[in-house]
């Protein structure tokens, strides 16, 4: 009997990390093994799945004013510190989904404040650590928005803050970089770049601190480097979620492991999840990596010299109708399929 360790990621607008890895576990029992689930996440959306813990909900003030409502989560026994672990993400608060998608979103307005609200409610409730997913954002303020909405760093007074990026793209370079996904036209990412390095030189000046030099500093529009002014530490959201759920100890006794996201490219090797796991299995055991789709370029991303790495799209497989209707079905028999051929 074998073991397969399912540590996939979401499968953006069909399932959650947590779905599938519960779907790729059924697949392993139905052919006689045994399975882990082991959902994970990136620092982007998707962080509160990797997670245990009271979820929340909080009314804020969304990515363009209107208020909306926000889930998070209190994760006791995850934190050195006395005091549970706050896990936010920002996208929640104010994200590019909130805000009507590219189409509708006023780049230029979009703020951060809803994600700094966040914050606060975690501290009043005796958070001692809060990670803050940054991804999926409506924002490229610099996190402008959330250090107005915090106000000093006494706030923070005793809280360990930590900000989780998938991504090392720095601060000045965040408008360049996602201001057109935001639906940003060239003359704001030329606007939004200039109010970034003016806010650079105002957390120099009250703060002590370059975030031009923070690799990381750019993700979520630059909210990771304003809330480094304030404090925090940026971290990979993937590694960050690997020493959590003990990733390396549940890779220790798989003989085979699942992975996987919605739609598989080359940036899923670098700071994603299906890039993490690989480098945390180093060739140790195969890797079954089921995606919604891939792009054409992954035959040579795919190639990173892990033993047995396979890709399965499912959209390939069995064409984009079922691929979005039935994935998690298709999951299980992928897996179920995938051990009996072994």
């Amino acid at each position: 009997m074998g073991h397969l360790v399912a540590a996939p990621d979401k499968f953006r607008g069909t399932a959650d990390a947590s779905q599938a890895a519960a779907a790729a576990a059924r697949g392993a029992r139905r052919s006689g093994w045994t399975a882990s689930k082991i959902p994970l996440a990136d620092g982007g959306d998707g962080l509160l799945s990797a997670f245990d813990g009271e979820l929340r909900r909080d009314e804020v003030t969304g990515p363009l004013g209107t208020p909306v409502p926000a889930e998070w989560k209190l994760v006791a026994g995850a934190s050195h510190h006395d005091g549970p672990t706050a896990v936010i993400e920002m996208a929640n608060a104010s994200g590019l989904l909130i805000a009507g998608g590219e189409l509708r979103n006023d780049p230029m307005k979009a703020s951060t404040v809803g994600t700094g609200q966040l914050i606060l409610r975690a501290v009043s409730l005796g958070a001692a650590r809060i990670i803050v997913g940054c991804g999926g954002s409506a924002t490229t303020d610099g996190g402008a928005g959330a250090l107005r909405a915090i106000g000093s760093r006494e706030a923070l007074r005793g809280v360990e803050l930590v900000a989780a990026c998938d991504v090392t793209t720095g601060f000045l370079d965040a408008a360049r970089v996602f201001a057109p996904q935001k639906g940003a036209t060239p003359e704001q990412v030329e606007a939004l770049t200039a109010r970034l390095a003016g806010l650079a030189g105002s957390y120099q000046a009250e703060f002590g601190v370059d975030v031009t030099t923070l690799p990381g500093a750019g993700a979520a529009g630059g909210l990771a480097g304003g809330l480094a002014a304030l404090g925090a530490e940026i971290v990979s959201g993937f590694e960050l979620v690997a020493s959590f759920v003990g990733l390396d100890e549940h890779l220790a006794v798989a003989d085979l492991v699942m992975t996987g996201e919605g739609y598989l490219d080359r940036q899923s090797f670098s700071g994603k999840v299906v890039g993490g796991v690989v480098a945390h299995v180093a060739g140790r055991v195969p890797i079954l990596c089921i995606v919604g789709d891939a792009a054409a370029e992954t035959g040579k991303a795919g190639e990173t010299g892990t033993a047995g790495f396979e890709i399965v799209s499912l959209v390939a497989r069995f064409g984009p109708e079922r691929a979005r209707s039935e994935v998690l079905g298709l999951l299980e028999d992928v897996v179920a399929q995938h051990i009996s051929a072994l």
